[in-house]
């Protein structure tokens, strides 16, 4: 809420902005990441919305796009940890929360700490493991640690999921419950390159260079853990004006009624909505956010959140044409 800020910091001449200093982060940060995963914008700027935001992402595309490489290179900008894990029919979930291993010497139990235990995690192809190991993860993702024998272990901040499922397999999968889905902040489709962008990857690809080395001697490091969790503190300094809580209320709300949709968006949508605007407008070093903001993000927030109908799967609408439908219904604020 608007008056629950202490704004006092962006009218102050001798203080240093830090709306001001997390867009020229941003801005880097992107720089950075360009120089060895090429286009994407979408998916690089909806990564780093949900970051700061406190959230995890959901990421649907086809294999070869290089979502390996982007974790990787995101790791390296950001001075966090990386790690992954390949999501199988026959992985369990302690083989992503670690299990206690008997220590020969010391004769007792230790807790062997699973890949979880990481700060940037690519939980690759998610949906092809059972119900239980994704479950665990995702309670993982909302708790921030791990219980094992009855003891809990924390987890290091900021913890980032980025999950993947591919859209054209479906043989061997196990579809995320929508309980489930609705714990992923941002779903983000990335799709095949665009012309030029694939001509650079073949260019880079041509000079015959490792990605791993090209990411230690090219791509510097642009923050931190501990900066980062000092941005994310910024960023929720940014003001919501009351209509703009409105219009995100009325947007959430209207998805419940429309008649394509089954099933509408819960109650963490706005949320997600609120503090996705506001990350979003920090990155354009305002200290408030806008409509703009808010449709932005509609289509990442709310595409995994609705339920189309039967009828309306049938006769073959887009989720993401149903939601501009959504958006246009529904009046625009007028802010002062």
């Amino acid at each position: 809420m608007t008056d629950s800020l202490v704004p006092e910091h962006h009218h102050d001449p001798l203080a240093q902005p830090p709306l001001d200093d997390l867009k020229s982060v941003f801005d880097r940060l992107r720089a950075e990441i360009n120089k060895v995963f090429v286009g994407q914008d979408e998916l690089v700027l909806g990564t780093l919305v949900a970051l700061l935001s406190g959230g995890h992402v959901l990421i649907e595309s086809v294999p070869g796009l290089g979502k390996t490489l982007f974790v990787r290179t995101l790791g390296r900008v950001l001075g966090c940890q990386f790690g992954r894990i390949q999501f199988t029919p026959d992985l369990m979930p302690s083989d992503i929360t670690g299990a206690p291993v008997y220590d020969m010497k010391q004769q007792e139990f230790r807790f062997h700490a699973g890949p979880v235990f990481t700060q940037l995690l690519l939980a690759d192809e998610i949906n092809r493991s059972p119900a239980k190991t994704h479950a665990a993860l995702l309670e993982i993702m909302q708790e921030y640690r791990v219980t094992v024998d009855g003891k809990t272990y924390s987890l290091a901040r900021p913890f980032f999921v980025l999950a993947t499922q591919n859209p054209i397999e479906s043989e061997g999968t196990y579809n995320l419950p929508e309980a489930q889905l609705d714990r992923f902040m941002f779903k983000l489709v990335a799709n095949y390159p665009q012309e030029s962008d694939e001509a650079r990857i073949l260019e880079l690809h041509s000079r015959q260079q490792d990605p791993g080395l090209l990411l230690e001697s090219e791509v510097e490091v642009v923050t931190s853990p501990n900066e980062l969790l000092r941005y994310a503190a910024d960023a929720e300094k940014v003001r919501i004006d009351d209509k703009l809580l409105h219009y995100i209320n009325r947007l959430v709300r209207k998805t419940r009624e429309w008649p394509q949709f089954y099933l509408g968006a819960s109650p963490r949508a706005g949320i997600a909505l609120m503090r996705g605007a506001r990350v979003l407008a920090a990155f354009d070093g305002r200290d408030f956010a806008t409509p703009d903001d808010v449709v932005d993000l509609v289509r990442p927030v709310l595409r995994h959140r609705v339920i189309l109908t039967a009828e309306t799967e049938v006769e073959g609408h887009a989720v993401d044409q149903l939601l501009d439908d959504v958006v246009r219904s529904v009046e625009v604020p007028r802010m002062s």
